[in-house]
């Protein structure tokens, strides 16, 4: 029997690193979605020793060891809400090349993507679904912040969604 909560932690752009922050929030997560650019498969581990079930995929500067365990493109339905997720989606308004064909197939309700470490949560009318960009969680890059997503679905809806700040992007705990 399907459950009517399902707590999700959304991150993006780990580049080989990981901290007791991340652990922290991620562990009550029934599903934990990665936008790509792991790094390593070490995330891709830690993420695993968490419990939760793992919907990831690669970036572009992930190996060939991390290629081989995850996919480019990930379309999904839970609860009735339609997922697709890559790692380099663009924004709204400026989709990267591809992106705009893939939602026009297959209409999303939820478009996540990473690549560009700017955090942005957005209605997209040009889709008719939802833009999540959870920005960077790791410590390389321009952003100052390192960020995650938390959100849960709740009987088919998208609920009690909050950013989680990790840090200085800059500063290692």
């Amino acid at each position: 029997m399907p459950k009517d909560t399902v707590h999700i932690g959304l991150l993006s752009d780990t580049h080989s690193y990981w901290d007791d922050r991340m652990t922290y929030h991620l562990k009550d997560c029934d599903e934990i979605w990665h936008a790509g650019d792991l790094g390593s498969l070490f995330v891709f581990d830690t993420m695993q020793q968490l419990g939760a079930k793992l919907r990831v995929v690669f970036g572009n500067i992930d190996d060939h060891h991390v290629r081989s365990e995850t996919e480019e493109i990930l379309q999904w339905e839970l609860q009735g809400i339609r997922f697709c997720m890559t790692h380099i989606g663009g924004r709204p308004g400026r989709y990267a090349k591809g992106i705009r064909n893939l939602l026009n197939s297959i209409r999303p309700d939820v478009f996540v993507c990473g690549h560009s470490h700017l955090l942005k949560v957005q209605h997209d009318d040009s889709f008719g679904g939802l833009y999540i960009n959870p920005g960077a969680a790791g410590t390389q890059g321009f952003h100052q912040k390192r960020t995650l997503i938390k959100f849960s679905l709740i009987r088919g809806s998208v609920s009690q969604m909050h950013v989680i700040e990790l840090g200085d992007r800059r500063k290692k705990p």
